[in-house]
């Protein structure tokens, strides 16, 4: 069986800026001989912009079920497809993770154009810690949903990024306040790379003061920024240190690290050194020794 030549190509737009659009994705947007686009009349005005005339086919949450084989055909039969969303970076909170997935499954190249993403943007500018993450996209619409979803969020250390629309921000932050407390730090990124781009920091409570008495600033689209729970880590230590204690006393520390590591989810390596710290190698080997 000859292996089909047809790519899909993964691209990422410009999420305001049209100077943001790379050289790359201009050319494989010309080239290409379909473009799936989540709302064919913005990228329409995208491609015009560029004097890009490839063929266009909408493809979004309410017909990928159909759209989808259709696409897996013309990539078999060697065409090849451009992926595109609204802005940004497609799969981000957008669609396309099934036909990406089917075309992975199917044996099918796939090639991701890198660009903009609302998401890293915010984070690269945010002043929050950026070594560790989690992106967790649109929060429910409904209050006791989303005051459900936050609080399995509490815990997290790294920095959470959600994305919001301008209606539903006030609710959200008033809800950020009450499930992860007052006391988290909050960047709030609205209209990214555009003219009335802004970004705010404060407490949950602070924001919403600032964004209800001014109506501006609830226009657009949001990146929620929240800093991590502090104090998860210390809790995460405690657990792992009284664990490591308690096997300490009857097994080698390697022993008692590998039990402790499967029971508490820590890395053995940090295990290692909390037990070093607690000369838990010193007392085995006493232990051992008899004395």
């Amino acid at each position: 069986m000859q292996q089909s030549t047809g790519v899909l190509y993964v691209v990422a737009t410009p999420i305001g800026n049209l100077g943001d659009m790379t050289d790359r994705a201009r050319k494989v947007l010309s080239e290409v001989d379909l473009i799936a686009a989540e709302d064919t009349r913005q990228t329409l005005r995208l491609l015009t912009h560029f004097g890009i005339s490839s063929k266009l086919v909408a493809y979004h949450d309410y017909n990928e079920a159909v759209v989808a084989p259709r696409l897996l055909a013309e990539i078999d039969a060697g065409r090849s497809v451009a992926l595109v969303s609204d802005a940004g970076t497609p799969l981000i909170s957008d669609p396309g993770f099934s036909l990406v997935a089917a075309a992975r499954e199917r044996g099918l190249s796939v090639v991701p154009v890198p660009g903009a993403n609302a998401a890293i943007c915010a984070l690269s500018a945010a002043g929050l810690p950026s070594d560790r993450f989690l992106f967790v996209g649109f929060p429910p619409r409904t209050r006791s949903h989303r005051l459900a979803w936050l609080a399995e969020l509490d815990e997290e250390r790294g920095t959470l990024i959600l994305y919001e629309s301008g209606k539903r921000i006030l609710a959200t932050l008033v809800d950020i306040g009450e499930a992860l407390g007052e006391s988290r730090r909050l960047v709030l990124a609205r209209e990214m790379t555009k003219y009335f781009e802004t970004f705010l920091a404060g407490t949950p409570c602070e924001l919403v003061q600032r964004l209800d008495g001014d109506a501006e600033q609830r226009l657009g689209e949001f990146v929620v920024l929240v800093a991590g729970n502090a104090d998860a880590g210390d809790a995460d230590r405690a657990e792992a240190e009284r664990v490591l204690r308690i096997l300490g006393e009857s097994l080698p520390l390697a022993q008692a690290v590998s039990i402790a590591a499967r029971l508490t989810g820590v890395k053995k390596n940090a295990l290692y050194r909390l037990g070093l710290e607690l000369n838990l190698a010193q007392g085995t080997a006493a232990t051992d020794s008899g004395e």
